[in-house]
């Protein structure tokens, strides 16, 4: 092996016949920066400022706009201020390199103007919203949608300086501003920073991660059809509120991650960029490239410098101006394959270097990765990836792409065929070790039960696979039903078994940590255009005479545990024990000892295992009456382990406990 060999192939052997393909990835990837940066003499970030340059931006002598449509032949302004009609007076002119410029005097424009772009070309031309508009609102009436002057007396100013997020280990809360209401409406910024983000504080998750921020017209979309991507949705409030959202959650100590969607874009021509200067291929690809085969959107073509310029300015847009955290990068598998992934098996690590994969594209994030850190070293990215693609979350200069995280994507996977196709007595300890535990040792992960996926209408949330309808009808305190009781065991189970064995971090959906009863639809034609299940009814779980509390209240404490062990994704994770016949799993790190029975019927007493030397005490059980169980044991009572001459030399010594049927514990060490 070659000394020069980069560190990821390096420290997997495996990966030695493809190490061309590595290096050939690593080595466009340093040409592409070196191009961009000049060789160096200026920076990425430097590179990525697009944003500063074009757009509307308010000048001591008045206003300037520019934008970029090289197939365009003449630009105008329309808008409020000129009654929507073409004028001379807001006529662009064009510069050099497809760019149109404007300068215009003070009382042109005022804030709060709605304005568009009519843009001509040879044969044609169109009402268009800037493609770097910072703003885009819809009438209420006529349900248009236009790009609106943003320019308050007073912007919003930062009371939070500096804010570095905790990451041992990133507890993620993943969110939806709009949905986040009781009502059966919109929320808003507003109220989601005055009545969630104290819920979210106070139930122990450092991190949010934010769903649908740039805008998007359908609201259904669930913000995944961008149509403005440095405009954040108009839809919960303005750009203040947004910021003055992550600030106060600053400083609660939770980072705000947002949902970034770059890798596809909405196919709207009147909102979006998919025909702006009247050619088809200024963002995107020509031909059969050119549309997403399911997603019915666009496909961004990033082997165009000025695509790249446009993602990257973005990135650093939402950095610098509302001072996110860092990105959920969505839809990564889609972005790296010329397939999108679709039809794909991926089962060895030939079909990631078999040329079907768009150098282009990886290009594109391992530079959003190295300026997103250029600009925050503390930034936090993950990857949406589904593939397995080896070094998505490993270090540049190991030959990875820089991401921090990757979605550990199997772990719901695996959940949702085990509830849909195995009988309780077929859940295997072993299967689910494996599932849980499975990942490169290089790169770390984001591991969940459940997100928003799971949550959608026409699937089931982990709570409704077990529950299903009968808890509309029997989750009153007091009020015994076994299904219920399965359920609520089960879904404490699963949550337990999939936050401890992290690497990275965890991430929850919003609301399912209490299990909430009801699937996410988004009004449209098919229901009425109702807002009932596009909310969340906090009502349930802060109701003592509800069983949903006991989920809620087990969530917390379990972050709690978990938050109390410094560095816990970092610590050995090691089995202890596990048997498929007796359905029992254990496994420890650090002075925490996990043990899980999942079988449904057997409870076992004085059941032995061997573990390290000393006493332990309870911390955490999924049976206590604390959280709906049925308070079997009696947690006061610490454990001794048994001594064994066969193991002194190990310091290992027999733990004989009482594990009742569908329940977890977690002890700690507490005298070696």
């Amino acid at each position: 092996m070659s000394g020069n060999t980069l560190k990821l192939i390096q420290e997997d052997p495996w990966l030695e016949p493809y190490s061309s393909a590595i290096e050939g990835r690593y080595h466009f990837v340093v040409e592409k920066e070196k191009e961009f940066t000049q060789n160096g003499l200026r920076s990425l970030s430097d590179f990525s400022s697009g944003y500063l340059y074009f757009g509307l931006h308010r000048q001591k002598n008045g206003w300037i706009f520019r934008e970029w449509a090289p197939n365009a032949t003449a630009i105008y302004m329309i808008g409020t201020f000129n009654d929507w009609k073409k004028n001379e007076s807001y006529r662009l002119k064009k510069t050099e390199n497809g760019n149109w410029e404007i300068h215009l005097p003070e009382a042109y424009i005022r804030h709060q103007d709605l304005y568009k772009l009519l843009i001509e070309w040879e044969g044609g031309y169109g009402e268009r919203i800037p493609a770097w508009c910072r703003r885009v609102v819809q009438d209420e009436h006529t349900k248009i949608f236009s790009a609106q002057v943003w320019n308050p007396q007073k912007p919003y100013t930062y009371k939070n300086k500096k804010f570095k997020p905790r990451t041992s280990p990133l507890l993620i809360y993943e969110c939806h501003i709009g949905m986040a209401s009781q009502d059966e409406k919109t929320g808003t910024y507003d109220e989601f920073r005055k009545n969630i983000l104290p819920r979210i504080a106070g139930d122990g998750y450092n991190a949010i991660q934010i769903m649908a921020i740039q805008e998007h017209p359908y609201y259904g979309s669930f913000g995944y059809h961008v149509s403005n991507f440095f405009a954040a949705s108009s839809r919960f409030g303005t750009p203040d509120e947004l910021k003055h959202l992550i600030d106060d959650a600053h400083g609660m100590g939770i980072a705000v991650i947002m949902d970034i969607v770059h890798s596809h874009a909405v196919k709207n021509e009147a909102e979006g960029l998919g025909y702006f200067d009247g050619s088809g291929f200024q963002y995107f690809h020509v031909g059969r490239r050119r549309e997403h085969p399911t997603w019915d959107s666009l496909c961004f073509d990033y082997g165009k410098n000025e695509v790249l310029h446009f993602l990257l300015s973005n990135c650093k847009f939402w950095l610098e101006e509302f001072r996110f955290d860092g990105f959920r990068f969505d839809g990564v598998t889609s972005m790296l394959y010329y397939s999108h992934g679709l039809g794909e098996d991926f089962t060895n690590y030939g079909d990631y270097y078999n040329g079907y994969q768009d150098g282009d594209a990886i290009a594109y994030l391992t530079l959003a990765n190295k300026l997103i850190h250029e600009i925050n070293p503390d930034a936090i990215t993950i990857a949406e990836e589904v593939s397995g693609m080896p070094g998505l979350a490993s270090k540049i200069e190991d030959g990875g792409y820089g991401f921090d995280y990757r979605m550990a994507m199997n772990i719901p996977d695996f959940w949702i065929k085990t509830l849909k196709e195995k009988k309780d007595e077929d859940w295997l300890p072993s299967a689910i070790w494996w599932e849980t535990t499975n990942r490169r040792k290089d790169e770390k992960t984001i591991s969940y039960a459940e997100s928003h996926d799971q949550a959608l209408v026409g699937d089931k949330t982990i709570v409704f696979w077990l529950m299903d309808a009968e808890m509309y009808w029997h989750m009153q305190v007091g009020d015994p039903n076994f299904k219920i009781e399965r359920g609520m065991a089960l879904h404490k189970m699963i949550r337990l078994v999939t936050a401890t064995t992290i690497n990275g971090g965890y991430l929850n959906f919003m609301g399912n940590e209490f299990g909430h009863p009801e699937w996410i639809d988004f009004p449209r034609e098919g229901n009425g255009w109702s807002y009932k299940y596009a909310r969340r009814q906090w009502n349930l779980v802060d109701d003592p005479n509800l069983k949903y509390h006991f989920l809620g209240d087990f969530d917390r404490e379990m972050l709690r545990l978990i938050s109390s062990v410094k560095d816990f994704q970092t610590t050995t994770i090691q089995k202890i024990w596990d048997s498929d016949s007796d359905q029992i799993l254990a496994y420890k790190r650090e002075d925490l000892l996990f043990v899980f029975n999942f079988n449904p019927a057997r409870s076992y007493t004085d059941y032995g295992f061997l573990a390290p030397e000393g006493k332990y005490k309870v911390m955490l059980n999924t049976d206590d009456k604390r959280f709906g169980g049925n308070g079997l044991n009696d947690d006061t009572i610490e454990h001794l382990t048994q001594q064994d001459k066969l193991y002194e030399s190990e310091k290992k010594g027999w733990l004989r406990l009482y594990i009742p049927a569908r329940s977890a514990i977690v002890l700690k060490k507490i005298i070696k």
